[in-house]
């Protein structure tokens, strides 16, 4: 059964499928497929077992202050310079907090506050997200983030406690072991080793995993390439990998061919390989 889902980028479109009735308006599957295009040599495929993509928390941050003109900052309590000191400390959680075999991502994509250069606004605005691959370390990179706000609230002297609201959450995508060794070897066999390679995890983040724990069904997810080969090459042997547009950056575009074809192939070809059976 092809499901076609809706809502990805904001992480509500698996649960909206399943509060609508999925689970039980269709008959549980023996297994659940997925897939993504990402940077890689088009035509090649990537998956590993276990741990595939991060649970991702999106939070925004509201801090509080007392506006004043720019030129009498001593009346003020300027919340754009606490929010600007809490993006430096925010940096630190990773850096300082958790241990070099641990992995995390702590990315503040905005920040706002005041509309004038020469008044100080009454609040700012912090908008950021979390990687994380364990639970424990989720846990601590939280409670992190909340103490620190806090603690740059209190020393700035803040009239009010900041506001910390979750936005997106994203659970971990865990493919299950016997499900990926199975696919991987009818993966070889239709389109060659030289093709499959075996994924790291990804901070990227996928509410694809909500789809297996619920129907409570083996599940794996894959990438397909969509670089052209010849560019992802050359990018390769400079060492300029990291410069090759990602997702979600305005240059991201994956050429139509062969990337179209070894999605519709490996979706085929991992549903025939139940079928069979």
């Amino acid at each position: 059964m092809p499901v076609f889902q809706p809502a990805e980028e904001t992480g509500r479109g698996a649960q909206a499928m399943i509060d609508a009735g999925l689970l039980t308006r269709f008959p549980k599957p023996d297994v659940i497929f997925g897939q993504h295009v990402m940077v890689g040599p088009a035509g090649s495929i990537g998956t590993r077992p276990g741990v595939i993509t991060s649970a991702a928390d999106s939070l925004q941050i509201r801090m509080f202050g007392r506006g004043a003109h720019g030129s009498m900052p001593q009346a003020s309590i300027d919340p754009v310079v606490m929010a600007a000191a809490t993006v430096l400390r925010l940096q630190t959680i990773v850096s300082r907090e958790l241990a070099p075999s641990e992995a995390a991502v702590v990315t503040v994509g905005s920040i706002q506050g005041g509309d004038k250069e020469n008044v100080i606004p009454d609040e700012a605005v912090i908008k950021l997200n979390v990687r994380t691959f364990d639970a424990g370390v989720r846990n601590r990179v939280l409670s992190a983030i909340t103490r620190i706000v806090n603690a740059e609230a209190a020393a700035s002297g803040a009239p009010t406690a900041p506001e910390i609201t979750p936005l997106d959450r994203y659970s971990l995508v865990s493919n299950d072991a016997d499900a990926t060794r199975r696919l991987v070897d009818a993966f070889r066999q239709h389109f060659g080793s030289d093709r499959i390679r075996e994924a790291k995890p990804t901070s990227a983040s996928e509410d694809f995993g909500v789809f297996g724990t619920a129907w409570q069904a083996p599940s794996v997810f894959w990438f397909v390439g969509g670089t052209d080969p010849k560019r992802h090459a050359e990018a390769k042997q400079a060492g300029r990998l990291r410069e090759i547009p990602t997702n979600h950056n305005p240059g991201f575009a994956p050429v139509l061919h062969p990337t179209l074809e070894t999605g519709v192939a490996t979706i085929v070809v991992a549903a025939q390989t139940w079928l069979a059976e």
